[in-house]
Order: C-alpha cells, then sequence, then structure tokens
C-alpha cells in the first residue's frame, strides 16, 4: 500500500505515481516557456480535481502561492529532488530479447533523467555487440558491472524461469529498486523496491471496454 515516507509520514504509492505525471505536465508546460500553473490547470490536464493536486503536494510541503498558483519550473524542481531524478538514475537492463531490445530504443528514459548504462544477456550472439551506443554483456559479469557501472535500478526482461535468479543477485550486488516486466512476482528483501510491468494484463483489462 505504501512506498516511501515523508517526515515520519508513509506516502501512497498512487501519490508518487501521480508525482511522475505532474512532473511530465510541468515539462511540457515549461518547455513552452509558461511561468505559472494552478493546481486546477494541472488537475485539469490529468483528469484530476485541484483537491486531489494540493493534497498530492502537501505531503512534502508548501509549494504554491496563494491566488498566484504554483511557478512552473520550481516545482518541476522540486517534484524531480522528491522523486530523486534530480540527478542522472544509471539503469542496466538484464534481458536482451524482443521485449529488451525495444527498451534500449526506447528514447523517453534519457529525457526523464535514466540513462541505461549496461545491458546483459547470455547468447553469445548478442555479448559484445552495442545497441544504440548501449554495450551488451554477458550475464555472468552481472554482480561486476553493476558496481563498476555505477547502477541504481535493474529493469528484468528475462525468461520467467530466470526472474528469480537473477533478481537474487542485482539484489546481492546492492540493487535496492529493480523494474519487473517478467510475469511473475519476486521475493525480495523488505528494503527492495520491485515495481511490476504485465504488458499481457494491461492490455487484457482493456477488453473490458470493448464489450
Amino acid at each position: 500500500m505504501f512506498n516511501i515516507s515523508s517526515g515520519g509520514r508513509k506516502i501512497p504509492k498512487a501519490v508518487i505515481k501521480r508525482l511522475s505525471l505532474y512532473s511530465r505536465v510541468l515539462q511540457a508546460m515549461e518547455m513552452r516557456s509558461v511561468e505559472k500553473i494552478s493546481s486546477m490547470e494541472l488537475g485539469e490536464k490529468l483528469g484530476l480535481n485541484p483537491a486531489q493536486v494540493r493534497k498530492d503536494l502537501a505531503y512534502f510541503g508548501q509549494f504554491g502561492v496563494r491566488g498566484v498558483g504554483y511557478y512552473v519550473a520550481e516545482l518541476r524542481k522540486s517534484i524531480k529532488r522528491i522523486l530523486g531524478t534530480d540527478r542522472e538514475v544509471r539503469v542496466g537492463l538484464i534481458g536482451v530479447g524482443n521485449l529488451g531490445l525495444a527498451l534500449l530504443s526506447y528514447g523517453g528514459f534519457a529525457r526523464q533523467g535514466f540513462r541505461i548504462v549496461a545491458a546483459f544477456d547470455n547468447d553469445k550472439r548478442k555479448v559484445g555487440s552495442v545497441k544504440n551506443n548501449i554495450e551488451i554483456f554477458n550475464v555472468h559479469e552481472l554482480e561486476e558491472k553493476i558496481k563498476v557501472r555505477a547502477i541504481d535500478l535493474a529493469i528484468l526482461a528475462v525468461p520467467a524461469d530466470a526472474a528469480q535468479e537473477i533478481a537474487d543477485r542485482v539484489v546481492k550486488a546492492g540493487i535496492s529498486a529493480i523494474l519487473n516486466f517478467v510475469p511473475t512476482r519476486l521475493v525480495v528483501p523488505d528494503d527492495v523496491k520491485v515495481h511490476y510491468v504485465d504488458l499481457a494484463i494491461e492490455i487484457e483489462s482493456l477488453t473490458y471496454y470493448l464489450r
């Protein structure tokens, strides 16, 4: 139910996800040289009411000015600091199959401050090659490269029967954040955060609206 804490209070995961959405909207506003935005305007762009926006931000302090709203650049900077994306987040991708190759090609990571610094696979035909300026290493080198390349976050795109073993290895190497594209639940220590992305479930849930 909860993700992080702020001032001793637990913060719901839904709030953290909405912070990321706020950041995206503010980035677009900043690129258009918009100086200020109200909670109503910010909420409208995401289908939220202004009270929800104000409540979400209030978990982390006071950001707006009564009668003025929020200064776009200042609020985005604050949200990036809260999310930890005010610095480069170094990512390791494990599994360079079709999904892994698609992730290596996705330019959105870099725009949001995430940099894939290494990829790993056990296919000898792929090991040693470079995709989009990212070198693919043998998965046997995983622990070494995590340390040498100062990887902060691991993305798992491996076969289901290998997911737990890989998760164990990255955790042992010091990784505390995993984005898991594998349709299996991982057993990890309490201080390790795992976010699951199951594309089949996401698509299946949409079919409800096709009836």
